[in-house]
């Protein structure tokens, strides 16, 4: 899991040069789920440029 995060985030620092493209914009979520089978939370954490977005599920 930690080598994703660090995976993604190399992506995301190179992508963000923008050498020809618009540079990748960092986003993230977060949130609580409330349901019968109890309280879940879940957090994302990605990259955008409008056109391509990548994301990681946590």
């Amino acid at each position: 899991m930690t080598r994703s995060v660090i995976v993604l985030l190399t992506l995301t620092y190179v992508a963000a040069c923008g050498a020809n493209d618009p540079p990748f914009r960092p986003t993230g979520d977060t949130g609580v789920n409330i349901g019968p089978n109890g309280v879940s939370t879940n957090a994302g954490v990605g990259a955008t440029n409008g056109t391509f977005s990548v994301g990681l599920i946590l």
